[in-house]
């Protein structure tokens, strides 16, 4: 015998279940930082090999990965507190340039999303990460959205008789390149 309930009841019942979920949703956000889970930074770092994290936690005195030099290959799970979006995509493509690797990991919204795509980052759905709250290192209740990493892989190095060009090169460079090159073949005949 299935029991049905008066409306009344039943509304009480729905209140009741959206002030927990508000409630939920009010205490995630009065948390600081949060933290990528173990088993994603686990085979991120398996695929990526990372050797530095411009956005430490907890972060050193008066660290700041913004202006730091960094490493070869980076996560970067920037903070959304004190800096923006594009701040860190800025640094990313900078850093890029200079022949490193970036991966970042951010919900795909802003103008800064152009910005690296515009800089040849590749993109990887994460799907609806439950970041880790480092008060209590309990997973939260995702965002509701998807989580992309924006992977920007070193330029290519090419290499053009002996020498090695660390950047990368356009198809008008690599066509006077070749010609140089085919110069240089058909005068050593």
């Amino acid at each position: 015998m299935k029991v049905s309930f008066p409306p009344y009841l039943r509304q009480i019942r729905r209140d009741a279940q959206k002030t927990r979920r508000e409630e939920k949703i009010r205490k995630a956000k009065e948390k600081h930082y949060w933290l990528t889970p173990p088993d994603l930074m686990e085979a991120l770092n398996q695929e990526f090999n990372f050797d530095f994290d411009p956005c430490p936690f907890p972060r050193p005195e008066g660290f700041d990965g913004l202006t730091a030099e960094w490493g070869q290959s980076n996560y970067v799970n920037p903070p959304f507190k004190n800096s923006t979006p594009s701040a860190w995509a800025r640094k990313a493509i900078a850093e890029n340039k200079k022949g490193k690797r970036v991966v970042m990991v951010f919900p795909p919204w802003g103008h800064w999303v152009s910005m690296l795509l515009e800089a040849g980052a590749t993109i990887r759905n994460l799907g609806n990460v439950k970041w880790l709250a480092t008060e209590d290192r309990m997973p939260g209740t995702g965002m509701g959205r998807d989580i992309i990493a924006f992977i920007l892989e070193p330029p290519r190095t090419t290499s053009v008789c002996s020498m090695s060009i660390a950047k990368t090169v356009s198809e008008k460079e690599k066509a006077i390149y070749r010609a140089l090159v085919d110069e240089l073949r058909a005068a050593a005949k």
